[in-house]
């Protein structure tokens, strides 16, 4: 089943909010869903225990590694013969962790916010992708409404010959927020922009990682 690497090298590009929001919108239409966190600064795993404790150990609606170490590719391996589909959180930097994730990934998902620092600092991250010889798509994120700068930086992700994902997540309050109480904005407003969005990139990118499945 697929394996999805969400990776930027640049920090605060919204990397974890982005993997937890997409597995939870997989598992509300139908998929088995698994998160693997390998990045040392454990922002998923701190979402998922606030998530167990808001809503019960066997409530969550997914199931949770938190990986280091040589094992990460065995495991998430293992995690994906027995789940529909797999969300790995990297880790901001190209450690060895993050590097076998991107190995064994079916896409690796790159989130950029639309400023020419996140265009600048996308780059290496498209480059471990290539030296593992896995397909990026890169995903714009917290896009402001009626963004000039965005469409510019839209048109030089597209200029750099990748896969660019057609849906976007605007700059939503509601997705930070409810992150804070291990919940995401598809749970916390149901019918809201923000959920919509978050349901058709999910939907986008599960079919970009070769996801068979018909969704719900």
């Amino acid at each position: 089943m697929p394996i999805i690497t969400v990776a930027q090298q640049k920090g605060g590009a919204g990397k974890t909010t982005l993997v937890a929001h997409l597995a939870i919108a997989l598992a509300q239409r139908g998929l088995t869903a698994a998160t693997v966190d390998i990045d040392p600064q454990a922002s998923l795993s701190h979402w998922y225990a606030a998530r167990e404790e808001a809503l019960g150990e066997d409530a969550t609606g997914l199931t949770h590694r938190q990986i280091s170490g040589w094992r990460t590719q065995r495991e998430v391996e293992e995690l994906a013969n027995e789940y529909d589909v797999v969300i790995v959180d990297s880790a901001p930097h190209a450690e060895m962790e993050t590097k076998n994730a991107i190995r064994s990934a079916s896409l690796v998902v790159v989130p950029v916010q639309p400023s020419p620092m996140d265009l600048w600092a996308t780059k290496p991250t498209l480059e471990l992708a290539a030296g593992e010889k896995v397909t990026p798509m890169l995903v714009l994120n917290r896009v402001p409404p009626r963004a000039n700068l965005a469409d510019l930086i839209e048109r030089k992700l597209k200029a750099l010959k990748v896969k660019v994902a057609r849906s976007q997540l605007g700059n939503r309050v509601g997705l930070a927020a409810a992150m804070m109480d291990g919940r995401t904005i598809s749970e916390t407003q149901r019918r809201s922009v923000g959920a919509a969005e978050v349901k058709k990139l999910a939907a986008e990118i599960y079919k970009a990682a070769g996801g068979q499945k018909k969704l719900r």
